[in-house]
C-alpha cells in the first residue's frame, strides 16, 4: 500500500474554503486551509485523484524538502546535498518556478537561477553529466517557495496549470478563467438540482463548468498530460484504476442549462466549446439579448454572469448596470442572481438591487465583487410574509 504524505493544492485568493470542501469530499485527510492554498495528506493514488477531479486547485504541490536560511549561500549549500537523484535523472530535464517573500531575497528568478545551479552542479559533480533545462515539458518541475527564512522545495504534480481543462479552442476577450468559474459556481450552492442560466455566456466557460458539476464529471478529464507522468515512480495502472473509477460516478443530470449571448461570434465560441467538452447534449446556448427576454424557465433557478466590467466595457457603465437591474426585477422573478464585477462603485452603485451576499474575489489582478440578489415576483416584504402564511 502507498503511504500518505503531505501535499498542498494552491488556489485564488478566497476560495480556501471551497477547495477544502473539495478535498474532504474526495476523501482527502488533515485538510487545513492557508492564504491561496489548502493542506491535506494523501497516497499517490490520491494524487492523481486530486489532479483529476479538483475544481479550484490551480496546481497540487507534494513538497519533498524544507529548510531555515540564514543568508543567501545557504539556498544553494543546502540545495547540494539533496538527493536529487531520487526525482531526476542525470540526463533528464527539469523547470524550476520560484515564489519569494523574504527580506533574504527580493527576486523570485535569481532564487530560480541559484537552484538550478545547485541541482545542476550536484549531478555533474556525482554521475560527471548534467540535465537541461526545458521550461515547456520538463520530466520534473520543481517549486521553491521562500516564507521569510523558510524554504520549502516541492515537486508540481500538476505541470500547467490545472485551469487549463483542454476543452476551450476559442475565446472572447478576457474570458474568465476556468478555475475561478468553477469556484464561483460553487459558490453559489449549485449543484444540478437547480436550473442554471449564464445570460452573457461569451465563449461558454460558465456554462461548461456548471455542466461538469451538474454531472460529477471530474473537472480535468479532458487534459492530455500531467506533470506526474514524467516522473520515475509513475504508476500507469494506478493512473487508469483512478482514472477509471472516477468515470463511472458521472450522472446523467436533466435539469436545464442554459446560455445566451447577442453576438453571433460569442455563441458560436461557446457552442464550439461546449462540443470540445462533449456536454452538447446537456448544455444549450442560443442567441438572445438579456435586456429584452424573459427567464425562460421556472422553478429552482440559479443566474450566473460575468458581465462586462474594466477594459471589456465599452458603454456607460452606470446605465449599463442599471440596466441589468431592471432586467432581472422585470423579466427574472424567482430567481437567485449572481454576478461578478470589478466595478463595484460606478456599476453595482446603479444596479438599484439590494444584496444578499458580497464577497471579495480576483479575477486576475482585478480586485472583484461575487454579488447574489435574491428576486422576488413583487415585493421583499410580501415575499417574507408569504413565506411565515405558509409556515403557519
Amino acid at each position: 500500500m502507498n503511504e500518505n504524505y503531505d501535499m498542498l493544492a494552491k488556489c485564488l485568493y478566497g476560495f480556501e474554503p471551497v477547495l477544502a470542501r473539495e478535498l474532504r469530499h474526495l476523501g482527502a485527510q488533515n485538510v487545513k486551509e492557508g492564504v491561496r492554498n489548502v493542506k491535506f495528506k494523501g497516497d499517490k493514488g490520491f494524487m492523481y485523484k486530486a489532479n483529476l477531479a479538483l475544481r479550484t486547485a490551480i496546481r497540487i504541490l507534494v513538497p519533498i524538502e524544507t529548510f531555515i536560511l540564514r543568508n543567501e549561500d545557504d539556498l544553494y549549500n543546502y540545495l547540494s546535498k539533496v538527493s536529487w537523484e531520487k526525482y531526476l535523472n542525470e540526463t533528464g530535464t527539469l523547470a524550476i518556478h520560484s515564489s519569494v517573500n523574504s527580506q533574504i531575497f527580493s527576486n523570485s528568478h535569481y532564487v530560480s537561477l541559484r537552484s538550478k545551479d545547485a541541482i545542476v552542479d550536484y549531478f555533474r559533480r556525482k554521475y560527471h553529466k548534467r540535465p537541461s533545462i526545458d521550461i515547456r515539458h520538463p520530466d520534473v518541475q520543481f517549486d521553491i517557495h521562500i516564507q521569510n527564512n523558510t524554504c520549502t522545495v516541492s515537486l508540481d504534480s500538476s505541470g500547467e496549470s490545472l485551469h487549463k481543462r483542454g476543452y476551450r479552442s476559442d475565446t472572447n476577450i478576457a474570458p474568465i478563467n476556468e478555475v475561478l468559474a468553477a469556484g464561483l459556481i460553487l459558490m453559489t450552492g449549485y449543484d444540478g438540482s437547480q436550473h442554471f442560466i449564464d445570460p452573457m455566456c461569451g465563449s461558454g466557460t460558465l456554462l461548461i463548468e456548471a455542466a461538469m458539476i451538474a454531472n460529477n464529471i471530474p473537472a480535468n478529464i479532458n487534459r492530455q498530460e500531467f506533470a506526474f507522468e514524467k516522473w520515475q515512480d509513475y504508476d500507469e495502472d494506478l493512473f487508469s484504476l483512478i482514472h477509471d473509477s472516477l468515470l463511472k460516478r458521472i450522472r446523467n443530470n436533466e435539469k436545464k442549462i442554459m446560455g445566451f449571448d447577442k453576438a453571433p461570434s460569442a455563441v458560436r465560441k461557446a457552442q464550439n466549446n461546449v462540443s470540445n467538452a462533449s456536454l452538447e447534449d446537456f448544455i444549450s446556448v442560443d442567441r438572445k439579448n438579456f435586456f429584452v427576454e424573459d427567464c425562460p424557465v421556472e422553478g429552482n433557478v440559479i443566474v450566473l454572469f460575468n458581465p462586462p466590467y474594466g477594459e471589456r466595457l465599452t458603454v456607460n457603465v452606470p446605465v449599463f448596470y442599471r440596466e441589468i437591474g431592471d432586467t432581472l426585477k422585470q423579466h427574472y422573478p424567482d430567481t437567485n442572481v449572481w454576478l461578478i464585477t470589478s466595478d463595484f462603485n460606478t456599476g453595482l452603485k446603479n444596479v438599484g438591487l439590494r444584496t444578499s451576499r458580497k464577497i471579495k474575489v480576483f479575477n486576475g489582478k482585478l480586485e472583484c465583487r461575487f454579488v447574489k440578489y435574491e428576486m422576488y415576483a413583487g415585493s421583499r416584504k410580501a415575499k417574507k410574509q408569504d413565506d411565515q402564511n405558509k409556515a403557519n
